[in-house]
């Protein structure tokens, strides 16, 4: 069979301007997939979009989209739900707005949630039904180890009230849509990247020389981690975490908190003795 007549891997990738987003893109074109890579800066797009082409020889599509718009977001979701080869959807889309939560603009805070929350919701449910009926398929949500910092609260980390309270739904989302496709060769994981070598963490004011180096992975190492965790199957997927069960304890501990609070009675300290 002649190569170009072979039907090559889709995945589309939000985002994917720079940072973790890119390097994605760049470890997917690798690995032999066509991609579509869609984020707000077209000149950042329109240059890693050559490079790809260049560099691994992959048709690269390039949209241009703000995903805390509404009319973007339904253009990239119209795009997913069309794309027939779509094997994986990299949800990456996302900022930090870290700033105490009463200082943080209502406006600001509620375009935090439609990139982080409504788009990974609307991108998901677009790209389920052609790798449902496929067979295969996998979506991947970035998260945060923030997601697990409520118990911290603010002393040592950065305020971030709204940011982290978006990436524990997309750990809480992707847990229970994964649940739901048990069976039909589709798997939803959420990763959960720490400190990354990005500019991410410029953009939000942080500077990162401030962190031991070897506090910081490499956006590399990480979508590494990534899709070796989509292989081993893993659902929440922390590539820092060399202690697996600490995670299976935590689970473990709310699967138990959930079951030893299903007794629609009061529990005994809240009693006044009326």
């Amino acid at each position: 069979m002649s190569n170009d007549i072979i039907k090559r891997p889709h995945a589309l990738v939000t985002g994917a301007s720079s940072g973790i987003g890119a390097a994605f893109a760049e470890r997917l074109a690798k690995d032999g997939y066509d991609l579509i890579i869609a984020a707000r800066r077209r000149d950042k797009l329109e240059a890693l979009a050559a490079q790809l082409q260049s560099n691994h020889q992959s048709n690269i599509e390039v949209m241009v989209a703000d995903l805390s718009k509404s009319d973007d977001l339904r253009a990239v979701e119209k795009r997913v739900a069309e794309d027939t080869s779509l094997e994986l959807l990299v949800n990456n889309a996302g900022f930090g707005a870290y700033m105490p939560f009463i200082e943080l603009d209502p406006d600001k805070a509620e375009e935090l949630i439609n990139v982080q929350v409504v788009a990974v919701m609307r991108l998901t449910h677009a790209a389920l039904p052609g790798m449902i009926a496929r067979g295969r398929g996998a979506i991947i949500n970035i998260s945060s180890r923030l997601a697990f910092s409520g118990p911290m609260g603010s002393t040592q980390l950065p305020k971030r009230a709204t940011y982290a309270g978006t990436k524990s739904f997309v750990i809480t989302f992707s847990q229970l849509v994964q649940s739901e496709l048990e069976g039909t060769g589709i798997q939803v994981q959420a990763l959960c990247p720490g400190l990354v070598r990005t500019e991410f963490h410029e953009l939000v004011g942080m500077d990162p020389n401030r962190f031991p180096p070897q506090m910081i992975m490499k956006a590399e190492d990480l979508v590494e981690a990534s899709l070796v965790g989509l292989k081993l199957g893993e659902v929440i997927c922390i590539p820092a975490l060399e202690d697996a069960d600490l995670l299976r304890q935590v689970q473990e501990d709310q699967r138990r908190l959930f079951e030893t609070s299903a007794t629609g009675k009061v529990a005994t300290r809240y009693s006044t003795g009326k």
